[in-house]
């Protein structure tokens, strides 16, 4: 499975650089010289310019930092082969991503990927399924669980110890106690 960690912005000078909306929790991890990153397949920029009279560009399947450095709270990435405004132009909203088997798994044992977490069957203490896991949702006071309930609907549950009291991988299923009116919202 391919995880997003982030997505090409606009050029930074003319020499190549990009901006790159962040989506990892751990950019110094992922952004760092020498990494390769993978392009999300059949991305076509809005505005696609050729790098030289006559030849078309395409977005490569992967791209090598070559570096990467902070400006005034905005990362910034120099890729290989990437040497002038135009090219890095014709990358921007380009996702990036890695491989999830690529991913090491946190150390904290009650810390999970979200990878980790989607597909999981979601079941009371006593058995009964409620659905599964579709996403999770990173809201500023706690993440969320994005339940899928059998009828295709949608129920949010607060991913606390409180609610959620049991994750088992091995087992495919998250135990959720959820307060009574909870999945009805």
């Amino acid at each position: 499975m391919l995880l997003v960690v982030g997505r090409i912005g606009k050029p930074h000078g003319i020499r190549g650089e990009v901006t790159v909306e962040v989506r990892t929790d751990e950019p110094e991890a992922r952004f760092t010289p020498g990494s390769v990153l993978r392009t999300e397949p059949g991305v076509t920029p809005p505005a696609n310019p050729a790098p030289g009279p006559g030849v078309p560009f395409r977005v490569p399947a992967e791209l090598t930092i070559e570096a990467a450095r902070w400006h005034q709270g905005r990362l910034l990435v120099a890729f290989e082969g990437v040497l002038e405004r135009d090219v890095a132009e014709a990358l921007r909203g380009t996702l990036l991503t890695v491989d999830s088997g690529d991913v090491a798994p946190p150390e904290d044992p009650e810390e999970f990927h979200d990878h980790q977490l989607v597909g999981l069957a979601v079941v009371t203490p006593a058995g009964e399924r409620l659905g599964e896991v579709a996403g999770i949702d990173h809201a500023p006071s706690s993440d969320l669980l994005v339940l899928r309930r059998p009828e295709g609907r949608t129920a949010l549950i607060p991913f606390v110890k409180a609610i959620v009291p049991e994750v088992d991988l091995a087992g495919g299923r998250v135990v959720v106690d959820p307060p009574a009116g909870l999945l009805d919202l």
